[in-house]
């Protein structure tokens, strides 16, 4: 199936069964029952703006600019007050911190006009604020009100097919895959589980498949994504 973006599904991947699944996050709940982001966020606004400064960025990264910077600027009033310039200095460790700095400081002052500073909870209202794309607001989604989002991030797009979860080569076909194969009752924590094994376990040139919990069932699709 091809378009003006390429294809939407890698060429013979094969794909996990429903039994199998089920087996895979099994097991992930069993060693992980309640698995956060690694994002280091006071509050739910400050979590918001974790995730846009995060785009391209490691958690890592992030966390080590925001720990000064939300001392002083844990709200959006507070970081309007801050203002461009003094948020820049913050995180000018960060990739784009430029244009993220923008985006932040629109998003603030929408969250207040609009919004009484606090976090929308529609999907429609979050992507209207600036640097908040469809991942973004799943996350929030999912992490701030317990929607059963499914945001997609490199590690899911690279391991999904590599596991046999979802043959997509795009965010939005492997999200669509994802929510259409999980069961209900894994959704909550499943984005979750997918990024620490892809970020420890399932990596991209060294994947560890002689520790890897789910090895047995991964359908190790060898494919170079």
């Amino acid at each position: 199936m091809a378009g003006s973006t390429g294809p939407k599904q890698h060429p013979d991947v094969k794909l996990l069964g429903r039994e199998q699944i089920i087996q895979i996050f099994d097991r992930f709940r069993a060693a992980n029952p309640a698995p956060a982001t690694e994002l280091l966020a006071p509050n739910d606004y400050t979590l918001l703006v974790s995730v846009v400064l995060s785009a391209q960025a490691t958690d890592k990264s992030v966390n080590k600019a925001t720990a000064p910077l939300y001392l002083v600027a844990d709200t959006p009033e507070k970081m309007l007050e801050l203002g461009e310039a003094g948020l820049i200095d913050y995180i000018k460790s960060i990739g784009l911190f430029r244009s993220k700095a923008r985006h932040v400081m629109e998003l603030s002052r929408i969250l207040v006009a609009e919004h009484g500073g606090r976090i929308p909870r529609t999907r429609e209202e979050l992507q209207r604020l600036p640097g908040v794309g469809r991942k973004t607001a799943n996350v929030i989604l999912n992490v701030v009100y317990g929607e059963p989002t499914m945001p997609v991030d490199t590690h899911l797009l690279r391991i999904s097919p590599r596991i046999g979860l979802s043959a997509g080569t795009t965010p939005e076909s492997v999200e669509q895959d994802l929510i259409r194969v999980i069961p209900a009752e894994y959704m909550q924590h499943a984005h979750h589980w997918l990024i620490l094994h892809g970020r420890y376990i399932c990596t991209a040139r060294n994947p560890d498949c002689a520790g890897c919990p789910i090895a047995d069932l991964c359908m190790h699709n060898n494919l170079a994504i």
